[in-house]
């Protein structure tokens, strides 16, 4: 059984079916709560039964773990129909998933189990308790759990991978085309000694090779404090980008995104034609309203309003174009006043693509439908899926069709070929306080056959052009793990790709 990371498992048998002996199989024993180990925490002892009615205790355990969106194992009897629907609501009502494991234990094994017991059941109570279990076994479908089991072997997995098996399927016998970015947002994961420029070049080549169609890099003056900190070096943007384009032949070259507060926005024109004059036609220039107030009070520069930050963009968004057009007509925006708009070389390429980061439904997607060539969204499929119809409807609004502006995403991938390998990558990324579940999700961790699924599953939402940051990018082996996932997308291109 395939089961998301934050979820909660309710056990279903009576005494001697094994339960406990599963349980300690395929979880953490900290993951466990068992009625047994709850009433020696209320009462005497683990068959303290006048600790039993307890019930609250474990209702308020359940409380704070599913608070917390931890997997949690209830190992008790769950044989009472209003306690398991109660469970499930309980899970629910925290956005978690709750799923039944029924044990089906022949009675003369749960029997002979319970007769070695130190302190055995009596005969009758197993009795009943066996046809409880029968009865369960016909109820617990339509109990509103969002699994019914059998004590197979367990596989936790990060919730946006639990279907991918299907979806890789779905991928094997009518493929779809996908493309691929690889952004990096972090340097210090280069290995220790090992200088910047060769390290980089060494990735750029790399991802080339194994069939990256773009190379991103954040526009940031120092590390953001999501992805590490802040004395860990982040050589500027538009720089790096200069040196991955000497480094490269093929692979476009952007960022996601450069903050219009950052630069001059005519600045910004000159950068971006002078990279792509040399770098042969492979820039895109990726373009956000800036969000990181600390780091503008550092660098002195001003930040402005959202309001004001929204208007900064919509002109960068129109001034652009004019920078690298014909002629240099004059400019007059919302913020932003030109009496010229100069800029020799022009571009390498007639048309530099444009994309938006963000995904804010009443600005951000207005103007990426109204000026841009492509949108950067984040999120599972259901969310792509809304979000690429409000583009679309954004679009329409304006006059344009929306297969005009491509859809890509951003998104972290930690592949390995197989569980055991996993596993073991999970481990050298996650942080002391983390739950290997928490560290999976946080790390988009799964196979190559998991992420063939997770990618197939975005490119049925709209999304053209999947950007991946890879966690273990200095791994040896890592660029070539995730190319297997692009292999499986390779087929023919509708268009140009970003």
């Amino acid at each position: 059984m395939r089961l998301p990371a934050s979820c909660l498992v309710v056990l279903v048998g009576p005494s001697g079916a094994g339960k406990s002996r599963w349980a300690a199989e395929h979880f953490r024993s900290e993951q466990i709560v068992s009625s047994d180990s709850l009433r020696a925490l209320v009462g005497t002892g683990d068959h303290d039964q006048r600790a039993g009615t307890d019930a609250y205790v474990l209702d308020l355990v359940l409380e704070r773990r599913l608070a917390r969106r931890l997997l949690t194992v209830i190992d008790t009897l769950g044989l009472d129909p209003v306690r398991r629907r109660h469970y499930a609501e309980q899970a629910h009502r925290h956005g978690v998933a709750c799923h039944a494991v029924v044990f089906d234990t022949p009675a003369d094994i749960c029997r002979g189990r319970n007769r070695a017991r130190a302190e055995p059941v009596p005969a009758k109570v197993l009795t009943a308790q066996l046809a409880a279990r029968d009865e369960a076994a016909s109820q617990v479908g339509g109990e509103g759990f969002d699994g019914v089991h059998s004590t197979e072997a367990v596989e936790v997995v990060p919730a946006e991978l639990i279907d991918a098996p299907s979806s890789a399927s779905r991928q094997r016998t009518a493929p779809l085309h996908l493309a691929f970015g690889l952004q990096l947002s972090s340097f210090a994961r280069q290995p220790p000694g090992t200088a910047l420029a060769p390290w980089l070049a060494e990735i750029a080549a790399t991802a080339e090779a194994v069939g990256f169609s773009s190379i991103w890099v954040m526009d940031h003056m120092l590390q953001i404090p999501q992805v590490g900190r802040p004395w860990e070096d982040l050589p500027e943007a538009w720089t790096t980008l200069a040196w991955l384009a000497a480094r490269t032949r093929t692979a476009r070259l952007g960022t996601l995104v450069t903050g219009v507060t950052l630069r001059n926005p005519a600045h910004l024109a000159k950068i971006v034609a002078s990279l792509d004059v040399l770098s042969e036609g492979r820039i895109v220039c990726g373009l956000g309203a800036a969000w990181w107030e600390h780091e503008h009070r550092l660098y002195g520069w001003r930040f402005p309003p959202l309001v004001e930050r929204y208007a900064l963009l919509e002109d960068t968004l129109q001034l652009l174009p004019l920078m690298w057009g014909p002629g240099s007509p004059p400019f007059s925006g919302k913020v932003i006043s030109m009496a010229e708009t100069l800029c020799y070389p022009r571009p390498h390429q007639e048309h530099v693509p444009i994309l938006v980061g963000g995904s804010g439904e009443r600005t951000t997607l207005r103007l990426a439908a109204t000026y841009a060539d492509a949108c950067n969204l984040r999120g599972d499929p259901t969310t792509v899926r809304h979000k690429t119809s409000v583009l679309a409807d954004h679009c329409r609004h304006v006059g344009r069709d929306p297969a005009e502006v491509r859809v890509t995403h951003l998104s972290t991938a930690l592949v390995a070929p197989n569980r055991r390998q996993l596993r073991s990558a999970v481990d050298r990324h996650r942080a002391r306080s983390a739950t290997p579940e928490d560290a999976a999700e946080r790390l988009g961790a799964g196979t190559v056959e998991e992420h063939i699924g997770r990618y197939r599953d975005l490119a049925d939402a709209g999304v053209e052009t999947a950007i991946v940051s890879l966690p273990d990018v200095a791994t040896p082996g890592a660029l070539e793990d995730f190319g297997q996932v692009i292999a499986a997308f390779a087929g023919r291109r509708p268009g140009p790709a970003l």
